[in-house]
């Protein structure tokens, strides 16, 4: 059960994968995928009909599986009322703000959801062990990260955070299939490089990020990212497990019979501008190579 503590002897260490997990199949994987995005729908209904405000953070390993399960999630969903939020690094000005400024702006109004794929826990994590932030930045965002995430339960906003784990072996393993994809290359910077290196401090910093903010307001949730399909269900499954939402039946839509044309004559097409039709073109190839595919076989 969510929150449940385990003894020493059985907790597993970061990264590594219980002895049990198997590969969720595809079929499997695709149909409860589909039921469980019907769900998100009648989720985020409720949030816009009952005014609520979510707030889920993404955190965890380089190439875990954050981005693919924040895409599973948002893909159905209304882009009005669900936003991704992807920081980049600050700049000169937000350095010298107040650190949570900047992430201030991006909490959801009401029926809004947003989805940060990393968020204030940067600091943390990748500055804590890259040097970019200073000892006693760092002990002051442990000591205020609880008592801000308080402040935005108290006030009413649905907040998750998540944890995607990953062993070393599947991670190294993932970014040489992003160096050998071209389409996938620029998920690979230096920065994700130095998560192999730095394995071990990695794991410190987020051992010690743990003791100080899994705070019972909000509590972290660890993602076994070794099976992709399998976190990508899992982590669906307890958000929707999360918020309290009822299923409401959305107002019913009635489309208008088209009327007659009357007085409206569409002026000739070559007076427009069309983008080249080189699907036009794919579909006249595709059926020459069936013609004479078909002639070849008729000999």
């Amino acid at each position: 059960m969510p929150g449940k503590k385990v003894g020493k002897s059985q907790a597993p260490t970061e990264g590594s994968v219980p002895a049990q997990a198997k590969k969720l199949p595809r079929d499997v994987y695709e149909a409860e995928l589909s039921r469980l995005q019907a769900e998100l729908v009648s989720m985020q209904h409720w949030v816009q009909d009952t005014g609520a405000r979510v707030v889920a953070l993404f955190e965890g390993r380089d190439a875990a599986g954050k981005g693919s399960a924040i895409k599973r999630i948002t893909e159905y969903l209304n882009p009005r009322h669900c936003r991704v939020v992807a920081l980049p690094a600050p700049t000169e000005r937000e350095r010298t703000e107040w650190y949570f400024q900047r992430y201030i702006k991006h909490l959801p109004a009401a029926g809004e959801i947003v989805l940060m794929d990393r968020s204030w826990y940067n600091r943390a994590g990748v500055e804590r062990v890259m040097g970019f932030c200073t000892t006693d930045e760092y002990r002051r965002f442990l000591h205020q990260v609880p008592i801000f995430e308080r402040l935005l339960v108290e006030d009413g906003i649905i907040l998750q955070k998540f944890w995607f784990s990953v062993s070393d072996v599947e991670q190294e393993r993932r970014f040489h299939s992003r160096l050998n994809d071209p389409m996938r290359q620029w998920k690979l910077s230096p920065m994700d490089l130095q998560s192999i290196v730095r394995w071990e401090d990695y794991s410190r910093a987020k051992d010690e990020m743990f003791v100080h903010t899994d705070i019972p307001e909000a509590r972290w949730q660890t993602v076994e990212g070794e099976f992709k399909r399998n976190s990508r269900i899992n982590v669906i499954n307890h958000l929707l497990q999360a918020i309290p939402y009822e299923h409401i039946t959305p107002p019913s839509v009635t489309i208008p019979p088209r009327p007659a044309a009357k007085s409206y004559d569409r002026p000739p097409r070559d007076q427009f501008r069309y983008v080249y039709d080189l699907a036009g073109d794919l579909v006249k190839n595709a059926d020459k190579a069936k013609k004479k595919k078909k002639k070849k076989s008729g000999k």
